[in-house]
């Protein structure tokens, strides 16, 4: 039985959250608890219970044994005017759900002068498919949070971004925006890393953004089937972002089971147990998914961002000189060198992919999806004494 949640105060992009609850209090579910002096989002209770600890990276909140479906409200709730749909976003802590965070009521303030709003329906991680369940089974929600955002931001146009290898699963989607003259669904490939907002640029509008350049620069904004699931409930509900949804794959009994609505602060474990217990032998515990997630553990929690729990197979053991070829798309540096160290290797090299460009201090792709040949690297290693290379690239 979980007894409590732990609510971390930096699910976003920006500043740490301060908490504005003490110790001792009690809180209701939706509850404001948190709040941002800068760049960040509100954080709410996800649960009704009585704070246990408050920290400077999360507040921790014994629940109530009986936990009600009413939550608290954000304020403002039911104002029709269209001006106070931004407003409703921010005091909702909205961000963006498929993994970057950035605050959605910073992105829905652009003006796009009639531009193009798009869709992000790609679940460019392999294994993962909440966002697909929740265009299948809530198309319609999806189509008004679209309406909302395409409002907020002045698009004329609305695309939704999928692969062609879920459209039988889409239905009623294909049913509801025949009747929406101004939202069309449109194909992706189905390659990694297709979900990233530069690649869907290019292959929904034809635009190739330099590494570094944003979709706004080129009248565009990009969300995740989440983020705008999110708008609509707090637009049409009240409700602030207090519930994820993810998938749980990998060694575990019940594996590729999804998750939807689930409170913010739960730990790893819970799911895990939920879906029978690992299978025997198994390794780390991946939040995220298989090409970007980060190493986490059981006592690991649910935020805002998190889109998926894989628990990996156990590492090999390679006690191989390793040179790391590190890449944006896929395994970076930092993560390659656990992989390494997961293997009992040693690392004696370490170089980037070709199409690496430094941008304001970040390496970034100049052309994600397209990969290059890497032979050059390769050698380059191979002379420092590699004799086994670990490739983060996401092609081969």
């Amino acid at each position: 039985m979980i007894d409590f949640v732990n609510i971390e105060l930096k699910q976003h992009v920006g500043v740490t959250a301060k908490p504005i609850v003490a110790e001792g209090d009690y809180v209701q579910k939706g509850q404001l608890i948190a709040v941002c002096e800068g760049l960040g989002a509100n954080i709410h209770a996800s649960v009704y219970g009585v704070v246990a600890e408050t920290g400077q990276d999360a507040v921790k909140i014994k629940m109530d044994a009986h936990q009600p479906d009413e939550f608290v409200k954000i304020l403002g709730w039911g104002l029709a005017p269209a001006q106070s749909h931004l407003d409703m976003v921010k005091q909702a802590g909205i961000v963006g759900a498929g993994g970057a965070g950035f605050p959605a009521h910073i992105k829905f303030a652009a003006d796009l002068a009639g531009g193009t709003f798009i869709l992000n329906g790609a679940e460019c991680e392999p294994i993962l498919g909440h966002n697909i369940q929740v265009l299948a089974e809530q198309a319609d929600l999806i189509v008004r949070g679209m309406k909302y955002t395409m409002e907020m931001v002045n698009a004329n146009m609305g695309y939704i971004a999928i692969k062609p290898k879920h459209i039988r699963e889409l239905t009623q989607l294909v049913k509801i925006c025949k009747d929406e003259p101004h939202i069309e669904i449109k194909f992706l490939p189905d390659i990694y890393p297709v979900g990233d907002e530069r690649v869907i640029v290019r292959e929904i509008l034809g635009i190739t953004l330099q590494p570094g350049q944003l979709p706004l620069e080129v009248g565009a904004v990009v969300s995740n089937v989440e983020t705008i699931k999110r708008v609509t409930e707090a637009i049409e509900l009240g409700k602030p972002v207090i519930t994820k949804d993810f998938t749980v794959a990998g060694r575990v009994n019940s594996s590729g089971s999804i998750y939807l609505d689930e409170p913010i602060g739960m730990p790893v474990k819970k799911y895990i147990d939920d879906c029978g217990g690992y299978l025997q032998p198994h390794g780390e515990i991946l939040l995220g998914g298989p090409f970007t997630g980060k190493s986490g553990d059981e006592q690991s929690t649910i935020t805002k961002t998190l889109g998926g729990i894989f628990v990996a197979m156990p590492f090999p053991n390679h006690a191989h000189k390793f040179g790391i070829l590190a890449c944006e798309c896929g395994g970076d540096e930092q993560r390659l060198r656990e992989i390494a160290n997961g293997m009992g290797g040693e690392i004696v090299a370490a170089e980037m992919c070709k199409r690496m460009v430094e941008v304001n201090g970040r390496y970034r792709c100049d052309q994600p999806g397209n990969c290059p040949g890497q032979s050059e690297k390769i050698l380059k290693l191979k002379s420092a004494g590699a004799d086994a290379v670990l490739v983060g690239s996401c092609e081969d």
